[in-house]
Parts: C-alpha cells; structure tokens; sequence
C-alpha cells in the first residue's frame, strides 16, 4: 500500500519536528548494540596494489606554506623596505603570510595625526573597526577619544594630536586574542610604523601590545609603570574595552592619563 504522504507533506512534517526539538530518529524496535552476531564477518579480498607511477610522468606537489620563521623573515625584509608611512601601508597590504587576512574586510592601518608626540598601539581591529577601516571608533574608541579631550588631547586636534594604531592591521575571528605567531609576524611592521611615525613616546594599551614590545604581560600590574621600548618612553595602560566593562578601573585609566601629560610636559 502507498503512502498517504507526498513529499511536500512528510518534508513539512519533518521540519515540525526539528522546530520542536528533535535531533535525532529511532526505529520502532529498539536495537541491543552490545549483541555480537553469530558468524564473523567475511574478509574482504584486499584492492591490487596500483602499479608504480613513473616519478617524472607525476604531478609535482604543492609548495609548501612557509613557516613561522620563514614569515617573520619575510615581514622583517617587507618592513625595512618601506620609506615612508604609506610604502608600509602598501608592504602590510601585499603580505600575504598572515591567515587573518583573508577573513576580514579592511586593513586598518592608522588615525590621527602622523608625527604626532603620543603614539597609542592598541590590539586588534573589532568589527566596527573592520568595517570602517580606522582603528578605535566603536565603543571603545569613542570612550578613548573622551579620555584623551579630557587631558586636553585628540587624533584631530593639530594642536595636541595622537596617533593611533593596533598591533594587528586584521580583525581576529570572533576578536579573539591575537596569538603569539601573529604577533610575532606583525612585530616588524609594527616597529617599523613606530620609527616610520616618530613619537616622542608610546601608549601601550593591553596586554597584547605590552607583550608584542615589552616582551610580558600582566596589564594589571604594568599600568601606570613606565617602560622604554624603541629607546621610547612606554605607558601601559588599561584598554577602553576592559574600561567598558570594569567601570571602577577608570580611577586608575584617569591617573595614567594625568601621567601621560605630564611625561609630555617633561618631553616638552
């Protein structure tokens, strides 16, 4: 006897079922996995062995991907080659040994003034970030440009300007923490785009830059201690984002900021 279902039908069924959660189909009997069955299972005859290729009649074999050391080498010969600010945005833009690359949009480079005395390195282009191609103008940035207007400072302001960049020019997946091979992969770039900019000092801000240039981690105990890095000054401090979410950091984020301008006075 046929079935009463057409396709259409038992399909609408079927999706009905999976919408009221069920995610997975029994038989009417219920089967005892553990039962062994009766007789073995008869072997198989093995497949002949293929007759030996001609080596010089096989396809050659992909080029390997370089390695991490072959990649470093490459952006540390990319890097040293580049004259100027936009030669280095062109030498990040045709490197090809970063994967994070090809999943995101843009290749966020820098904002602000370049030449500017405060140079800020953050982490990582976030989504906002990726879709706009600037470093630092989703919530974190904005929290960022009102921390710096409130020591008298801006990326647009000529009279007191920053420059901004990010350790990494690609959004992670997820913006998850960058990892330490692509750090060390970007490492070259970044200080090249250091001496290429030409600060009178950094801000350092998280742990992923503080690794990148200081070499450790730790931002909860390196705030507000200053380093040198580059034969720089360097100022950890707390990210906007770790700011968004732990409010009562912001005393400390509000004194470092004090000892920016200060340091700055100092420089001056």
């Amino acid at each position: 006897m046929e079935s009463a279902l057409d396709y259409w039908t038992a399909k609408a069924l079927l999706d009905w079922q999976v919408e009221m959660g069920v995610d997975e189909a029994i038989q009417d009997a219920p089967i005892n996995r553990y039962d062994l069955p009766d007789k073995p299972p008869k072997a198989t005859a093995s497949p002949q062995a293929p007759a030996p290729r001609d080596p010089a009649s096989a396809p050659a074999a992909p080029a390997a991907a370089p390695g991490p050391e072959d990649a470093v080498a490459a952006a540390r010969q990319a890097a040293r080659a580049a004259q100027d600010l936009d030669g280095l945005r062109a030498a990040l833009a045709a490197y090809e040994h970063c994967d994070l690359k090809a999943g995101a949009r843009n290749l966020v480079f820098a904002d602000g003034i370049a030449g500017a005395p405060v140079m800020i390195l953050g982490e990582a282009p976030g989504r906002d970030e990726d879709r706009e191609g600037r470093p630092f103008v989703g919530r974190a940035g904005q929290l960022l440009d009102k921390m710096l207007a409130a020591i008298d400072m801006g990326r647009a302001r000529e009279d007191a300007p920053v420059y901004i960049s990010n350790v990494l020019p690609w959004r992670p997946p997820q913006n998850r923490t960058p990892e330490k091979a692509e750090i060390a992969m970007m490492l070259p770039f970044v200080e090249r785009h250091i001496q290429l900019a030409a600060p009178k000092l950094l801000v350092l801000m998280g742990n992923t830059p503080c690794q990148a240039l200081l070499g450790r981690s730790g931002i909860t105990r390196m705030r507000g201690q200053w380093a040198e890095a580059l034969a720089l000054p360097v100022l950890p401090m707390f990210h906007p984002a770790y700011l968004l979410r732990t409010p009562a950091a912001k005393r400390e984020a509000w004194a470092d900021l004090l000892a920016l301008k200060a340091k700055l006075k100092e420089l001056a």
